[in-house]
C-alpha cells in the first residue's frame, strides 16, 4: 500500500494481538538475537510486512547487524511465529 510521507503504512495484521513462537523460534532465534516478547512486538511493528498465502506472513526488519526476516501465521485472534532467519 502507497502512502505519502504523512500517513502511516496500515498493515492488515494486528500487532496487538497475542504473540505465541515456536519452540524452534524462541530456543534458536529469540536466544541470538537476545529479543524477549515485548521487544519482538515492537520490531514486527516497525517492520515491512508482506503477506505470501492465505494468513502466512513475512515481516523484513534490520537493525545494527543486519537484517531480520520473521515468519508468522495470523490467525486473526493470535500470531504464531514459525521461524527466522537473518542476513548480513
Amino acid at each position: 500500500m502507497q502512502t505519502n510521507g504523512r500517513q502511516k503504512r496500515k498493515s492488515a495484521v494486528d500487532f496487538t494481538k497475542e504473540i505465541k513462537p515456536s519452540k524452534h523460534f524462541r530456543n534458536t532465534w529469540l536466544r541470538r538475537w537476545n529479543w524477549d516478547i515485548n521487544q519482538l512486538r515492537s520490531v514486527l511493528i516497525s517492520a515491512k510486512v508482506v503477506q505470501i498465502g492465505k494468513n502466512k506472513y513475512e515481516a523484513y526488519a534490520k537493525d545494527k547487524k543486519g537484517g531480520k526476516k520473521i515468519i508468522f501465521v495470523y490467525t486473526g485472534d493470535e500470531i504464531f511465529i514459525i521461524t527466522g532467519a537473518e542476513g548480513r
